[in-house]
């Protein structure tokens, strides 16, 4: 898929993936709508790419079904067409179901999964008027085995990869390709800030950066797959437990070992940053 002059909308675009994701589309040439609640990050990202390219932003709750449209209608307004949309904005609130207020419960299935179905089922007449492009939502290994103390947000994550897979048949005769990409952790502030509540399992496996699920978002946007797992191995293994669950019965404390002693050492070191920092 050639983006030039191509109009990409990336929900969550204000940091961490989604900014990334945003520079990696910049850098291709393709014009951009960044939406995100923050209306000064979103500035700071929009001030720093528009020497490469047109950029937008729009403030707002994903979870506003009439945002949604509204988003999508100074899509058209701005840019004249839309091409790809990445559903990339998450909420996750960490702990067990019981310790974890309702409101929250909701939220993340508003944010992860009710918002990205509904976004998907506005913007498909636009890509349809524009000559086809692409969908990609940020899913999560999450979404590929159950995680305890993840309860919620993997069920959101499962049900978006759903979602994905089943509309890709729908539209599987148009000009329109539907993925997802599953990573395990990222080096952003959607974890990293929030270390200590941060379950042990999520650091047995390797840490992506922003910059990698970026690159294969606009990969995605082009190949023939329906889903990309990061790191590769990490996906082998998340589809391994979930299909022969006592598989992740044995291999869960081992696991839960290993990514308890990674996060001690990531603690450490944001400690040690901070009193650098504040020297």
């Amino acid at each position: 898929m050639e983006f030039k002059d191509k109009t990409v909308v990336i929900t969550g675009g204000s940091e961490g993936v989604g900014a990334a994701t945003a520079r990696a589309f910049a850098s291709v040439g393709a014009n951009l709508l960044l939406v995100a609640r923050n209306k000064r990050k979103l500035e700071t990202i929009a001030e720093e790419l528009r020497g490469k390219t047109r950029v937008e932003i729009f403030v707002m709750d994903v979870a506003d079904a009439d945002a949604c449209a509204t988003l999508l209608k100074k899509a058209q307004f701005e840019f004249g067409s839309i091409h790809v949309l990445v559903n990339n904005a998450g909420y996750h609130k960490r702990g067990r179901v019981e310790n974890i207020n309702a409101a929250d419960l909701g939220q993340m299935i508003d944010i992860n999964l009710k918002a990205p179905i509904i976004l998907c089922r506005l913007v498909l007449p636009y890509i349809r008027q524009s000559g086809g492009g692409a969908i990609i939502n940020v899913g999560s290994l999450a979404g590929r085995a159950p995680v305890p103390g993840m309860a919620a947000y993997s069920a959101s994550k499962f049900g978006l990869r759903a979602f994905t897979f089943a509309l890709a048949d729908e539209v599987a005769d148009e000009n329109l390709k539907l993925a997802v990409v599953s990573p395990g952790p990222i080096d952003t502030g959607f974890i990293m800030d929030s270390l200590d509540a941060a379950v042990d399992l999520n650091f047995s496996q390797p840490i992506s950066t922003a910059d990698e699920v970026a690159r294969e978002i606009l990969i995605l946007c082009s190949n023939s797959k329906r889903e990309r797992s990061m790191p590769p191995i990490s996906g082998l293994l998340a589809t391994l437990t979930y299909l022969f669950p006592w598989i992740g019965r044995i291999v869960r404390p081992l696991l839960e070992q290993k990514g308890r002693a990674v996060k001690r050492r990531l603690i450490a070191e944001k400690h040690r940053k901070i009193r650098h920092d504040a020297r």
